[in-house]
This record gives structure tokens, C-alpha cells and sequence, in this order.
């Protein structure tokens, strides 16, 4: 099973939604580094997941449950 780079994943809906990195480190309430250092990750908090998932109003749990094996 290949690794799931859930950073380009949040990127790409980022992208997708034609929102700016400035406007989700608003939304995050952190600097626009941070949300560059969550694009390069590989990895992610849960807490952290939901709340990107609130803000861009997309499931990114998916990507890890779709995988689950019957």
C-alpha cells in the first residue's frame, strides 16, 4: 500500500477551492510558514485534520478510511 501524503492532499483542495494560503493561516490563526510545513508533511494530527477539514469543508478523514481492509 502506498503512502497517503495527506499535505499535498489538503494543498491540492486548497488549490481546488481557488483559496489562498493566506487565507487558511487566517483560519488556523497561525503564520503562512505553518501552512507551508502542513503541505510538506507526510503525516498529520487528528485534531489538526478536523479542524482542516471544518475550514475547507471537505473529509480529508477519507483518505485514511477508504483504505481500512473489510
Amino acid at each position: 500500500m502506498s503512502q497517503i501524503f495527506i499535505g499535498k492532499i489538503i494543498e491540492e483542495e486548497l488549490r481546488n477551492q481557488e483559496r489562498s494560503v493566506v487565507w487558511l493561516s487566517r483560519k488556523l490563526n497561525c503564520n503562512r510558514t505553518n501552512v507551508y510545513k502542513i503541505f510538506n508533511r507526510t503525516s498529520i494530527d487528528t485534531e489538526l485534520l478536523l479542524r482542516l477539514s471544518n475550514i475547507l469543508k471537505c473529509n480529508f478523514f477519507a483518505s485514511y478510511t477508504d483504505r481500512l481492509e473489510p
